[in-house]
């Protein structure tokens, strides 16, 4: 803006000067009826009118605005003589924003209160009067100004005036339920015209530029930002009209576009704003839609193949594949829009994975009827995946397709469903095979990712073919090529994880069916893991016990699989520092602790192993790894809630004679974690490891109840009253005690949060409280 004379710059300063409080604003305290006819308030006002805008003033009248607003003046009913001063002085600079000799800044300024407005007054506005109309119209001025930082300036307004329109209830009554409902209905009549404005005005925000290819990183993502931004408003816009009406007045701009887009050289931009406003409100279009939508899928045959129009067009009919399969002549479509994803699918990378997302959704969504076109879909897969070259995507991306297939596979009677998986399965397995066959040299030196496109589609196969005893056979006849894969790279942690995966996926598809393959499965990975320390080995296993845990048949294998993966975890991790040099070992192998305690106690309390490992869950429990330290504080609760489990109280003999001669020490370490032996950053939430930690004690006390509490008092008597004072104790241990006697865990948060932020509140004190409590000695102390 430009300067001001020298005079008026005092004067408004003053007003600015008189607002500032220690407090706040200093006008918080005096009536909407003085604010109104004071001098100050009237100057700042009147000097909006000035040939040269004052900065000063701006900000004063903005101050007002929000001021009046606010909760603690009153709100707008208290402050309405003020706000009557302020509306026609703002709304007298309407003309302003259409003045040519305005600079940016001055226009910047003069949207910038008119926005205030709007989001100040947006329940008033919400009325529909007419005065509020009046608001609305410059708000859409605002909007239609060339500068996207300043039209979007009232897009919170749009957004707020929605919420309040569409919600089901008003916070004022209007009488009965029908009377409420008319209301609602006339306010959305009101603003009705407003909103078609609103999408014709800010649809044509989302045009590539011209000069897109030279757009750099940062301009490049704030043009993105700014779609993101105009779909949000055309969502609003949708939510007050209804998506069938949104979607009518984008389509009279798509056809306006097409005329002009005939080939890759012509004026494609246009085309794909109006496609990507199209896209953006597809879930508030009604899925059998008759009128627009079958005119829309047409055209986009009709359109070049230029790539980014192409990737917004292969969005689109993934955005819509809903209405594919429910509208009248949604399915009959398919055939266009499958060619047009096959064409998405060779021309970029982006229109590639477009394409490949599309033709998940239509699988998903069209399953049922495209049972019936399974050759063809196989022959789209074949096409776009293994054909020489043609598929722009990326291997992530080829994973769709997969998916795809699978989901509708699924749909399929039990023998089709056994045969187009055979054959699913096949058409991965065949590279697979050939690097085998060219012998364990080749395997080894392959590199992990010319292996994991392979295997990652099996993990989306098993996954979504639902076909328990069909994935079973499959799993069986594949179980030679995955041995020589984990025989050959067991070193290789991503081959491993990407096979681990797949494994798991079939496990947890097939359950008991995988019978006559998984005792070998097991024997595998139990046999490796003693060589290769491979975590998910462990997250296998996990699974496997999830399925197979109270199965008697297995019970052999299983208890053999778990005391060897423990005995040589327990050796792997014996400190500390091996805790946090191997943190996903920890994590994953008291995630399996704890689904042996879950689903075959039976086979994991009484071996020889269980006393072992909770040693090592007490090395641990104070690593710095947020997921391995709350595995390890799961496992122990589990321990101590044993009673609550049918399968598990036959066990508690057992648990006892293990627990009770620990229970001094794994309660001073639990206190420990929670006064400083865990980094404060894990205590913020209600789910972080404070609340895991609180829990491990509350289910110890209530495992032990007064020899629990008594252990907690020795523990915490070790503290020094420098540190913490004795009813800040008093209050922890009332509390664990309440805890015994059935209290909800609730009641034990508050003085544990609080004990933990006594110990934590400086530097010193923490020392002080760890240096008393002494964790990483205490693990190291062997139980006999």
């Amino acid at each position: 803006m430009d300067s001001v004379p020298w005079e008026w710059v005092v004067l408004v300063g003053d007003v600015s000067w008189c607002m500032v409080s220690v407090g706040g604003w200093g006008f918080y305290w005096i009536p909407g009826s003085v604010l109104a006819t004071h001098p100050l308030v009237l100057t700042a006002l009147s000097s909006l009118n000035c040939d040269i805008l004052s900065e000063a003033s701006v900000n004063v009248v903005s101050e007002l605005i929000h001021y009046t607003a606010s909760g603690s003046s009153g709100g707008v009913s208290v402050q309405m003589p003020l706000i009557q001063v302020i509306v026609p002085q703002v709304m007298s600079l309407q003309a302003q924003l259409r003045d040519s000799s305005k600079d940016d800044e001055d226009v910047k300024a003069i949207a910038r209160l008119f926005a205030d407005m709007g989001d100040s007054y947006v329940e008033l506005i919400a009325t529909g009067s007419n005065e509020a109309m009046m608001i609305v119209n410059a708000l859409l001025e605002v909007a239609s100004l060339p500068e996207f930082d300043i039209a979007s300036m009232t897009f919170n307004f749009w957004h707020n005036l929605q919420v309040i329109l569409t919600k089901r209830n008003f916070d004022i009554s209007f009488g009965d339920e029908a009377s409420i409902e008319a209301e609602r209905n006339r306010r959305l009549q009101v603003f009705r015209q407003s909103y078609e404005s609103l999408v014709s005005l800010v649809s044509s925000r989302v045009q590539y530029p011209d000069d897109y290819q030279n757009l750099s990183y940062e301009d490049l993502k704030e043009f993105k930002q700014t779609r993101y931004a105009v779909a949000d408003v055309l969502t609003d816009a949708a939510s007050v009209l209804g998506g069938d009406t949104t979607l009518q007045i984008l389509y009279m701009k798509l056809v306006e576009a097409v005329s002009s887009c005939r080939n890759e050289q012509s004026e494609w931009r246009p085309a794909e704003a109006a496609l990507f406003c199209i896209r953006a409100i597809s879930n508030y279009v009604s899925v059998v839609e008759a009128n627009v939508m079958p005119q829309v899928m047409d055209l986009l045959s009709k359109l070049p193949h230029q790539p980014q129009l192409l990737q917004t067009v292969c969005l689109i009919v993934g955005a819509y594949s809903k209405w594919l399969d429910a509208a009248p002549s949604g399915f009959s479509k398919l055939p266009l829009v499958i060619d047009i994803l096959m064409s998405g699918m060779r021309t970029s990378e982006d229109s590639a994975a477009a394409a490949a997302l599309a033709f998940r959704h239509i699988c998903d969504d069209c399953r049922k009827k495209l049972c019936a076109y399974c050759k063809q879909l196989f022959h789209i897969y074949y096409t776009a995946v293994n054909g020489e070259g043609s598929f722009k995507g990326s291997a992530e991306d080829s994973l769709h397709l997969v998916e795809a297939l699978s989901m509708v596979i699924t749909e399929l009677p039990p023998e089709p469903a056994k045969d187009a998986l055979e054959e699913l399965c096949s058409s991965v397995v065949t590279p697979l095979q050939e690097v085998i066959n060219q012998g364990p040299e080749v395997l080894e030196k392959k590199h992990a990712r010319e292996l994991t496109v392979y295997i990652d589609r099996f993990a989306y196969i098993f996954r979504y073919v639902n076909h328990p005893g069909a994935v079973a056979d499959a799993v069986h006849r594949l179980w030679p090529i995955f041995k020589a894969i984990f025989d050959l790279r067991a070193w290789d942690m991503r081959t491993m994880e990407s096979l681990c995966r797949a494994c798991k996926y079939a496990v947890r598809t097939s359950g008991r069916f995988m019978g006559i393959t998984i005792g070998a499965m097991l024997e595998e990975i139990q046999g490796l893991y003693q060589q290769h320390h491979q975590p998910c080995f462990l997250y296998l296993s996990s699974e496997v016990i999830k399925i197979f845990g109270s199965d008697p048949s297995c019970a052999s294998y299983l208890k053999n699989m778990i005391e060897a993966l423990f005995k040589h975890t327990t050796c792997l991790l014996t400190s500390i520092k091996e805790f946090t040099r191997r943190p996903d070992i920890g994590d994953d192998c008291f995630l399996l602790a704890s689904r042996c305690i879950r689903y075959c106690p039976q086979l994991f309390i009484p071996s020889s192993i269980f006393p072992a490992l909770v040693d090592c869950a007490m090395i641990g429990i104070t690593v710095q790894h947020r997921e391995a330290s709350n595995s390890i504080l799961t496992f122990l609760s589990d321990i101590f809630d044993l009673a609550k489990s049918s399968k598990g109280e036959q066990f508690l003999s057992i648990r006892d004679s293990v627990i009770i001669p620990r229970g001094a020490t794994i309660t001073r370490i639990l206190v420990a974690a929670l006064t400083g032996a865990l980094p404060s950053s894990r205590l913020e939430t209600v789910a972080s490891t404070a609340f895991v930690v609180a829990y491990a004690l509350l289910a110890l006390t209530r495992a032990y109840g007064m020899q629990a509490l008594e252990w907690a008092k020795e523990s915490v008597s070790l503290i020094p009253l420098a540190a913490v004072k004795e009813v800040e104790r008093i209050r922890f241990l009332q509390a664990l005690s309440d805890a015994a006697s059935g209290a909800d865990v609730n009641v034990l948060m508050i003085p544990v949060e609080e004990l933990s932020d006594v110990c934590r509140r400086n530097r010193t004190v923490q020392e002080i409280v760890q240096g008393a409590l002494k964790p990483l000695e205490l693990n190291l102390v062997p139980v006999p």
